[in-house]
């Protein structure tokens, strides 16, 4: 099989889709690898690191897409990538397509396979090629969240964990996941007054004993967000239901009642985001007011650490990606459940739960059984 790498596209998107050790470990295995020149650069991967692997580095994107049989990418395709969509082709990567309408139209007009890592499963229910971005993007999200707190970035002036004498910020977590763990690991350790909701009380004890009795936790309703809210200098949203648009937790009257230069960071922006405030924005604009509360809603958070994140998620998708090489999707999925929960779109069909309620598409459940 032939794979290939394109160059991302996305607004300031460094990351990349396969690593050299991956392109290596792919060529022993019998496929051929394709990769755009300088699609490594932004992670500081060089294209002689890839030529040494044993990949071929070509000089277009149109190279890569019209002659591989899978495209191993990190974002979803932008719409200046839809031109190459085909039939038969396989296309694995971050796909977040609840929100994107017009994406998964293009998909199914062309027939391709759509592999989104976020729907990946593994026998636990957890999302393994989830976790490492959503790892990076909590623990940037507090970073990110202090930044704009500074009044020179339009904030109350704020030091997360404060000085003796004068109280720490109150920085509010939703959703007790990945994002929301790795979020308050960060903003304990900076000092912070960290609160923590989720509607899952068994996760929230588990918080409570990782955390020692640092973190408050509150169940989740309507009240009780409503009051932490107003009361909060920083809220980061970091709740997620697989494959599917996030719930608006946050109302938009929540946010008029918090302090002029509060901030809030929404990492569930690429389901859509969980304010009713929120839209998504870029690395090149990542910010925007609504009643005096910064809003930073940038859908690929990672890319702002390329080097980290790209060796982060190649660690997770590597297997996938070359056993979906080795025996193709259908066989791949026939013998991987966890797999097939990831493929989103085939021959013309929706074939996730999610994506289809979110669109009101009809579901088609992908095989698990090839013959």
């Amino acid at each position: 099989m032939t794979i290939g790498v394109p160059k991302e596209i996305k607004d300031h998107e460094t990351r990349v889709g396969l690593v050299p050790s991956g392109v290596m470990a792919l060529r022993e295995a019998g496929h051929s690898v394709l990769v755009e020149t300088h699609a490594g650069e932004g992670s500081t991967i060089a294209d002689d690191e890839y030529s040494r692997a044993g990949a071929t580095i070509v000089p277009t994107a149109a190279d890569v897409w019209t002659k591989a049989d899978l495209v191993a990418k990190v974002k979803e395709p932008q719409p200046a990538e839809y031109l190459y969509f085909r039939p038969g082709l396989v296309l694995f990567t971050y796909l977040h397509l609840a929100p994107l309408p017009e994406l998964t139209s293009q998909l199914l007009q062309s027939g391709v396979t759509g592999v989104a890592y976020e729907t990946i499963v593994d026998p636990d229910g957890s999302l393994p090629l989830l976790t490492p971005m959503s790892e990076v993007a909590g623990r940037l999200a507090v970073q990110v969240g202090a930044i704009y707190l500074e009044r020179p970035n339009g904030g109350r002036g704020v030091l997360l964990g404060g000085v003796p004498g004068v109280a720490p910020a109150n920085v509010l977590i939703l959703g007790a996941g990945v994002v929301g763990t790795n979020a308050a690991k960060v903003a304990v350790g900076m000092g912070a007054h960290v609160t923590v909701i989720d509607r899952n009380l068994h996760r929230l004890r588990e918080i409570d004993d990782i955390f020692n009795g640092q973190v408050v936790t509150l169940a989740s309703n309507v009240w009780t967000v409503s009051e932490a809210v107003r009361q909060s200098d920083l809220v980061i949203g970091g709740v997620l239901i697989p494959g599917a648009s996030a719930p608006k937790l946050v109302r938009r009257e929540m946010i008029a009642s918090m302090r002029r230069g509060s901030v809030v960071v929404d990492v569930a922006i690429d389901q859509g985001g969980c304010f009713e405030t929120s839209r998504a924005t870029t690395h090149t604009a990542p910010v925007y007011s609504v009643n005096d509360v910064i809003h930073y809603c940038v859908s690929n958070m990672p890319a702002a650490v390329p080097h980290t994140s790209t060796f982060a998620l190649t660690n997770a998708t590597f297997p996938f990606l070359l056993e979906i090489a080795g025996k193709g999707i259908e066989r791949a999925a026939a013998s991987h459940a966890g797999l097939a929960a990831g493929v989103n779109t085939w021959r013309g069909a929706v074939t996730h739960p999610g994506v289809a309620a979110s669109q009101g598409l009809p579901l088609v459940t992908f095989p698990h059984e090839v013959h």
